[in-house]
């Protein structure tokens, strides 16, 4: 080989490396506002920060590792999903669940027993008294929510789920109703509302309705006694028929592997909710559920929750059982319940931790909701959790329950017209499921002490960076991420939000 031919080779080897380095600097980024969603540009990173670095993450930063994106199969969103036309559905699962879709949903959570978004209150076994459980069945789930699954496992047959109740069935509870208390939404009898605090004072049907704004400690007051009837014959009936419905789902090809035994037990709603005491939640979950999960689904997790409510003594007090952390496999948090979330990770870092619900809003589905998701979001995995569950996918405008709350939803639909439109919460959701991908970790979060600038920064499993931010402010802001040995500096649009994939 000549002198000539080796200059040539090195020249071309140089300008191949100096290619894929060049590549390497440049990261594809998403933009979007509520005027224009998910524009796409580019942007260079640099050696240096051009203004105050909001959020870092560099190769020697640890992290913990993301697991799911998910979402709730409920009853309304089947109702919404029929006044679709079949290319609209699948259209519709395709980018939620798909995948190669937009948000890539991996992960699905079911009510065991209807929700506040079914359509009125069933239960799989509501003949009293039938601790046997010989009339358990869930052929109303057959009519609504299995149809719902098997639509989204047409486009990602590997979904997994997990269940919890909002209410066992009714005959399990010391006020043989749904509800924890009455109201104009429900016929619950009012004489014996005096079971949940020993009196009627402070009882507010519309507290759960605050939105985030409850000014302080969540209840204000904690429920006296149990509302499930703590008689072991019950109990151990009760953690039967979570396994015979794990069993019923399995034969209708839904896989069940994680149960939590109660949805928010510090609401008490007029929809269908059971209060519990720190002892009663230990009782259950470690001498009824826990043993019985081990004897028939071993290969089911049991977690703890979901704690819905900021009072740390009282979570405190169920977790100092060393017995029931024994055989608890995770927490799950959501509402106020996040507030506590790092002191608690802090107290028990061997445990793994999820956002069991975001905030549901209250109907406007507008850009001030997506604002709101995109910082829920960044704060339960900023803050240790590894999944992350929405509430509904699909709903009319407004979102109205039968028991009278206005609530959001990622996709809208118009009943008039039956067209839909995908909200911003759908978009601020999009933001992070591209950058969230199989195998990679949090290694930088900034919000939670200044949310009018959000930041989160992932790594994946090949070393490369990814970040979600968000302007909520009226100013145009110049920001900078610090992500491994690069900086990305770049100029943010007032109340947007922002994705940066290399």
């Amino acid at each position: 080989m000549n002198s000539l031919s080796r200059i040539c080779i090195s020249l071309l080897a140089v300008a191949a490396g100096w290619g894929v380095s060049s590549q390497a600097q440049s990261l594809k980024w998403a933009e979007s506002t509520d005027a224009d969603m998910w524009a796409r540009s580019s942007v260079k990173m640099s050696s240096k920060p051009s203004s105050a670095v909001i959020a870092s993450a560099d190769d020697t930063t640890g992290g913990h590792a993301f697991s799911h994106l998910g979402t709730t199969f409920n009853e309304l969103d089947w109702d919404a999903f029929l006044m679709l036309t079949r290319d609209e559905q699948d259209e519709l699962m395709r980018r939620l669940f798909a995948p190669d879709g937009e948000l890539k949903f991996t992960r699905g959570r079911v009510s065991m027993n209807c929700n506040d978004y079914g359509r009125e209150w069933y239960s799989c076994d509501e003949v009293a008294g039938d601790l046997e459980l010989r009339y358990f069945n869930i052929e109303r789930d057959k009519r609504g929510i299995i149809p719902l699954i098997r639509a989204a496992q047409k486009y990602n047959p590997g979904l997994t789920f997990w269940i919890s109740p909002w209410s066992p069935p009714s005959w399990m509870k010391i006020n043989h109703d749904y509800p924890v208390v009455s109201s104009r939404h429900n016929n619950g009898d009012p004489r014996i509302d005096y079971l949940l605090f020993g009196s009627v004072d402070d009882i507010d049907e519309d507290e759960m309705k605050f939105l985030g704004e409850r000014d302080g400690k969540f209840p204000r007051r904690l429920a006296t006694q149990d509302y499930f009837i703590q008689d072991p014959r019950y109990l151990q009936a009760y953690a039967n028929y979570f396994c015979k419905f794990i069993d019923a789902y399995a034969e209708q090809g839904v896989p069940v592997d994680m149960v939590i035994y109660q949805n928010e037990a510090y609401s008490y709603t007029p929809y269908p909710g059971c209060a519990w005491t720190a002892e009663g939640t230990v009782r259950f979950n470690r001498d009824y559920l826990a043993p019985t999960l081990k004897k028939h689904h071993p290969e089911v997790k049991l977690y703890l929750g979901t704690f819905n409510t900021n009072r740390q003594d009282h979570v405190e007090r169920i977790l100092a059982d060393d017995s029931l952390r024994s055989v608890v496999s995770g927490i799950g948090f959501q509402w106020e319940g996040r507030e506590i979330l790092p002191a608690i990770r802090a107290q028990y870092p061997a445990m793994k931790y999820i956002c069991s619900e975001s905030e549901c809003g209250n109907g406007d589905m507008d850009w001030k909701a997506g604002e709101h998701t995109f910082f829920l979001i960044a704060d339960n995995f900023g803050s240790g959790c590894d999944e992350w569950y929405n509430w509904n996918f699909l709903l009319p405008k407004r979102g109205t329950s039968p028991w009278g709350w206005n609530q959001n939803a990622l996709v809208e639909l118009d009943p008039e017209t039956r067209t839909i439109r995908y909200t911003p919460e759908y978009y601020a959701v999009r933001h992070f499921a591209g950058i969230l991908t199989p195998g990679c970790e949090i290694v930088g979060y900034s919000g939670r002490d200044n949310s009018d600038l959000v930041a989160l920064i992932v790594r994946d499993k090949d070393g490369r960076y990814a970040a979600a931010v968000a302007n909520r402010t009226d100013e145009t802001r110049d920001v900078t991420l610090k992500m491994g040995h690069k900086y990305v500096n770049v100029t943010l649009k007032p109340h947007s939000f922002n994705s940066f994939v290399q």
